[in-house]
């Protein structure tokens, strides 16, 4: 029995794996399907949005992002809001805040409005929805199949990476993009589970497309050693393009605020704006992964490529910072791919006999943009060389991505997943251990059984309680039972350092401290630890939401240390039996 169960608890963790890198891997699958299948019946004539632009007529091509924003705006503002933006700050924050919970509906939602907008011409992508996608697909099976709570954070890993290898059948840049970005806490055996999804997720999308590329990449050859030179100043300025494009995507949910625009309708108003700047460069349209491989092909000439690096940042800026749901991924790659092109024209420049320089340049740079955007240079450099398989470029993206990296760590110092979140007000900073206090709740930790004096209450009574009390600490109240102040050892102690100015009839009233710092019961503990933090407090009282004079309880320091110990013990040392415990619950 136990050499059976031993392997049992080896093999269900990887079956699960395989599952959800399989059900993933079908959802990359149906959401491309179901972008160009819109595509096809929303555009009037062509392929691709750069060839049906001359065909049909303008006002449809102005009108069509902004009736696609239209239609999904009132789907974002009221029934499913987590399918905003990007995606992959939602799956940051269900994994640090919520235990890895992403409700069943985000699957489909997310797939449908990101295919809606994509098809209807929005500047996003469609690889951090498939993230969220996959998240969301392994949050709900380990729903559905009842598994621990420790469980899901590592379902949701494993559905993302495979969501990652699905899109650029890249199963290493899938795996690293889960650690790098989403994960920074791992453990062998959590390892091996998403590197499984990943291949899983990464198989079944090859099979459904046969094999067919998504960029056609031309054999990678660093002529001269000197290039590194341009390598480096290109990762300088994506770095500089990446920043700029943060700017631009979080300012303008600042201006909607500002005039009190309605969130349902910002997508709208911000396609309307992008189909105006369709009808200037078709290009920054859609995924633009048509006008990538035209520049890895060397056919983007200088003059249009540094007009799509601005074209497409506008686009993409108004796109999800509208509200619109999509990823920044894509569209890093495509101003990457342009601002490569523009170095690659210079480098011909500087040495005519190059060949295929703008090729070469135009691949390093959407690396390079991608190291600034997401801060995750190991998870850009990898999806490049698994796109090649061509160890000459590994050096070139190295010195193209850590520079980039640098510029925006130096400068602003967030990834524009974590900016987007520090603009909700969740500053989840890599290495996780910060949100374990902010995913405690304050009510969940405070005593119940509350020491009260009432402001008249005499000093001979409040002496006779403190001997009584095993936490000599208490909460003063008025007539009407509201907070008045607080009374502590320490307080009592400092006054009878004059003894004649008090007697034993001396009212609480008299000692006590009433500049009071609260809490609120439904804060959470990282606020309650920077009160205790910088304050000499011990306690502090917890007040009711909605009613700051309404005493529920305190919150004692050690309380909130033991309870941050004891999920440190619970997340690090009993993680590993959860495993063992859900198969004994099966049998």
């Amino acid at each position: 029995m136990k050499p059976r169960r031993r392997l049992a608890d080896i093999f269900y963790p990887l079956l699960i794996a395989v599952l959800i890198g399989a059900l993933a891997g079908l959802g990359a699958v149906f959401l491309r399907w179901l972008i160009h299948t819109l595509f096809s019946l929303l555009q009037v004539a062509g392929n691709f949005f750069c060839d049906a632009s001359g065909e049909p007529h303008w006002l449809w091509r102005l009108l069509l992002p902004a009736l696609g924003g239209l239609a999904i705006g009132p789907v974002i503002a009221f029934w499913a809001p987590e399918i905003r933006g990007p995606g992959v700050p939602e799956v940051m924050e269900a994994l640090a805040l919520k235990g890895g919970h992403i409700r069943h509906r985000v699957t489909l939602i997310k797939t449908g409005a990101t295919a809606m907008l994509i098809a209807a011409g929005a500047s996003v992508g469609r690889e951090g929805p498939i993230v969220q996608i996959g998240a969301s697909i392994g949050s709900s099976v380990v729903q559905l199949l009842k598994l621990d709570r420790d469980k899901r954070r590592m379902a949701v890993a494993c559905g993302a990476a495979a969501g990652i290898a699905a899109t650029f059948q890249a199963p290493m840049a899938g795996t690293l993009f889960a650690v790098e970005i989403l994960l920074l806490e791992m453990e062998a055996a959590s390892l091996s589970n998403i590197v499984i999804a990943a291949v899983t997720g990464t198989l079944v999308s090859r099979y459904c497309w046969q094999g067919a590329a998504v960029f056609h990449i031309p054999p990678f050859v660093m002529q001269q050693s000197a290039e590194l030179l341009l390598y480096l100043g290109m990762g300088l300025t994506c770095g500089f393009l990446s920043l700029v494009l943060m700017a631009v995507v979080f300012g303008l949910p600042r201006l909607y605020e500002r005039y009190n625009v309605p969130i349902w309708l910002t997508p709208a108003l911000g396609g309307l704006v992008v189909g105006g700047l369709g009808l200037v460069w078709p290009q920054v349209l859609g995924l633009g992964y048509v006008t990538i491989n035209e520049a890895l092909g060397s056919n983007i000439p200088l003059a249009l490529a540094a007009a799509l690096v601005l074209g497409k940042i506008l686009a993409t800026g108004l796109s999800i910072g509208s509200g619109m749901s999509g990823g920044i991924f894509a569209p890093s790659l495509f101003i990457g791919a342009m601002t490569g092109a523009v170095f690659g024209h210079i480098a011909q420049f500087i040495w005519p006999a190059l060949s295929n320089s703008t090729a070469y340049f135009s691949l390093i740079g959407m690396g390079a943009m991608v190291s600034g955007t997401t801060l995750a240079p190991i998870t850009a450099i990898m999806t490049i060389f698994e796109l090649t398989y061509n160890y000459e470029v590994i050096l070139p993206l190295m010195v193209a991505c850590i520079p980039s990296l640098l510029v925006v760590k130096i400068l602003h110092g967030y990834s524009v997943y974590e900016t987007n979140l520090l603009r909700r007000g969740i500053n989840i900073v890599r290495g996780h251990d910060v949100n374990r206090l902010r995913s405690m709740v304050v009510k969940n930790y405070m005593c119940r059984e509350l020491q009260l004096l009432t402001v008249d209450t005499p000093l001979c009574r409040i002496g006779e309680l403190m001997e009584q009390s095993s936490f000599p600490h208490f909460v003063v109240v008025d007539r009407y039972q509201e907070l008045a102040g607080v009374l502590t050892l320490r307080d009592l102690r400092h006054r009878l350092t004059h003894p004649e100015q008090f007697s034993d009839v001396t009212p609480a009233a008299a000692l006590m401290q009433k500049e009071v710092v609260t809490v609120t019961e439904d804060e959470d503990l990282e606020t309650a630890f920077h009160l205790f933090a910088g304050n000499e407090f011990s306690f502090l009282p917890v007040v009711a939401k909605g009613a700051p004079r309404k005493v529920v309880g305190y919150l004692k320091k050690s309380d909130l240390v033991a309870a941050y110990d004891q999920q440190i013990l619970k997340e690090r040392i009993l993680q590993p039996l959860s495993w063992v415990c859900s198969i004994g619950k099966k049998r």
